[in-house]
């Protein structure tokens, strides 16, 4: 029998990983399926550009996997039995149960509400291309004079906020950050950061803590009334609980642990990549949530599930960032360089030149999860002799 590999997930990580799993291994020995709720490949980094009206093309997931030999199956997955080594899922033909022998987890984020009363009834999120469609439907209907307040001062937070600034000057835009926006980057950063609210007209509410969300205004930690016509809520993300409701073991926050090679610490035959994955980085630190990180972890990822079914040495993927790119619109960019504590280093590059980088990070992304066998070598490899549900050979 083939040996079945199943990846959770089609977005930046889950998309590359079976393509790349599809290209790599023989399909004589293997099948290859992906689950994913929607039919298309969405790039979530472009979604805060959705949601202001600009009008983005998403690839169709059947396309991306053209000519891969992996299997599409669009549903939503419900559940995951460890012990038989199944998936629980609901599509358009009802409820279904997808079998595996190995188990790639990248069923990513979604926006964290942390408790705050209304978030979920009165606030919009641009995570995914549902709520970022049910914002910018909120958005074209918001006239001239309409006030906006992003809460939170993380990269998405900064990218939506100077994207609506610029996309709709007609409106107020406004900013509620916890500490001062951009705290990490280096001074010259931050100061170009702080002229580009100035020229977008942005309010910057620093140390602001949001106790409430309502209708027409939010409630600060501090007492104040802050009124807003719409609250985008960018304050961090939460992955899905099915893997802690599985039985995998996770970190308090529900990402899954995973060693160096993404396989999962408590069930050998998972893997977890993305935002799922509660992976160390080269400097000791759990990676944030981000794509770079499910570039870094879907690489590792794939790179040991080969290996091991191939009866090879598992490589290193380096787990190191170098940098920070920042969207500030569509004509600007900070593009801010790191150290190997992830600490901002004095130079930075800022401006249209920045942006074009940006541009170019966003197109390299979606083209590489589209052509993951870029690069790669043409013959596939076969699996080595019977190996376990693993992936690995009894003797190793």
């Amino acid at each position: 029998m083939k040996h079945r590999i199943v990846v959770l997930g089609a977005g930046y990580a889950g998309a590359f990983a079976a393509g790349s799993l599809a290209r790599r291994l023989s399909p004589a020995d293997t099948e290859i399926t992906a689950v994913n709720a929607s039919p298309d490949f969405v790039e979530r980094m472009r979604l805060h550009q959705l949601a202001i009206g600009q009008d983005l093309t998403f690839r169709r997931l059947a396309g991306v996997f053209a000519g891969t030999g992996v299997r599409l199956r669009l549903a939503r997955v419900t559940g995951i039995d460890l012990e038989r080594g199944t998936v629980a899922m609901t599509g358009e033909d009802g409820a279904d149960e997808l079998g595996y022998d190995t188990l790639l987890y990248a069923l990513g984020s979604s926006a964290a509400h942390h408790g705050v009363p209304g978030v979920a009834e009165y606030a919009f999120d641009v995570t995914g291309r549902s709520s970022a469609l049910r914002l910018r439907e909120r958005m074209s209907g918001l006239g001239e004079g309409g006030t906006v307040l992003v809460v939170g001062e993380g990269l998405t937070g900064i990218e939506t906020a100077t994207e609506f600034a610029e996309s709709r000057p007609d409106l107020r835009v406004a900013l509620a950050a916890r500490a001062e926006p951009g705290a990490w980057l280096s001074p010259k950063a931050r100061r170009h950061l702080r002229r580009a609210f100035d020229r977008l007209g942005i309010t910057v509410h620093e140390h602001t803590g949001i106790a409430a969300v309502e209708p027409a205004r939010v409630i600060a930690t501090d007492g104040r009334s802050i009124p807003t016509d719409v609250t985008v809520w960018s304050a961090g993300f939460a992955v899905h609980p099915i893997a802690a409701a599985a039985g995998l073991e996770v970190a308090g926050t529900g990402r899954i642990m995973v060693d160096r090679t993404m396989r999962s610490v408590s069930h050998p035959d998972v893997y977890a990549a993305g935002d799922s994955a509660h992976a160390i980085g080269e400097n000791g630190r759990p990676l944030p949530m981000s794509c770079a990180s499910a570039g870094f972890t879907t690489m590792q990822a794939t790179a040991a599930i080969i290996a091991r079914l191939t009866d090879s040495e598992v490589p290193a993927v380096g787990l190191k960032y170098y940098g920070n790119h920042i969207s500030l619109g569509r004509r600007d960019a900070i593009f801010q360089m790191v150290d190997g504590d992830v600490r901002s280093k004095s130079w930075y590059l800022g401006g249209r030149t920045a942006a074009r980088l940006k541009a170019g990070v966003l197109k390299g992304a979606g083209w590489s999860t589209a052509h993951p066998s870029f690069g790669l070598p043409k013959r596939k490899q076969r699996l080595a002799a019977a190996p376990d549900a693993a992936g690995t050979k009894a003797a190793a």
